[in-house]
């Protein structure tokens, strides 16, 4: 298998990565076993088939299906399933486990299937981007309309987005992550 190498920012250890193509080959071969970091909700809305579903919060080692072959874990586009893959490292460093370039919308992107449910939920990253523009959005007109401490609304908000920016945690999208439509 031909593996592209990313080096994370000030990691001791060097991540794989695979493109959609050569996923598509390996699937087709039935040689590697594909994972989806993604929130249930996300991954029952669309999904590449044969993907098991096992959220970042609950990535662990056990949770795999099988270690026999590679292991290739995707999320929506990439972002998630890198810090899937730095975990099962961490488990354990000789683990055969890549990510996949670009997420599930590269595979898309790349005119490959996706299975879509009829009723879907928005990806949580959108949900988190709708929730934190609507706050903050409230916080202004709050603030304009009522009563000045209102901004401090907005400003809690953009604290938030600065603090999950910095350490990749964000409360927001946790919280999100286990509301029921999400589940």
């Amino acid at each position: 298998m031909s593996w592209k190498i990313i080096e994370l920012t000030s990691q001791e250890y060097k991540m794989k990565t695979i493109s959609v193509n050569e996923l598509k080959q390996r699937l087709d071969e039935q040689a590697v076993v594909l994972v989806d970091v993604r929130e249930p909700a996300e991954h029952r809305s669309e999904r590449i088939e044969g993907a098991h579903s096992i959220p970042l919060s609950e990535c662990c080692l056990k949770k795999i299906p099988s270690t026999a072959q590679p292991i290739v874990i995707h999320c929506r586009s990439g972002k998630r399933s890198l810090e899937a893959c730095r975990r099962l490292r961490q488990e354990n460093p000789q683990i055969d486990v890549c990510s996949l370039e670009g997420g599930i919308s590269a595979w898309e992107q790349a005119g490959f299937p996706v299975e879509r449910a009829k009723n879907s939920v928005l990806p949580l990253d959108q949900q988190t981007q709708l929730v934190a523009g609507f706050l903050a959005f409230s916080g202004v007109m709050l603030s304009f309309l009522f009563n000045p401490w209102f901004c401090l609304l907005s400003g809690f908000v953009g604290l938030g987005l600065m603090f999950a920016g910095i350490t990749g945690w964000c409360g927001m999208a946790k919280l999100l992550a286990k509301m029921p439509w999400n589940q």
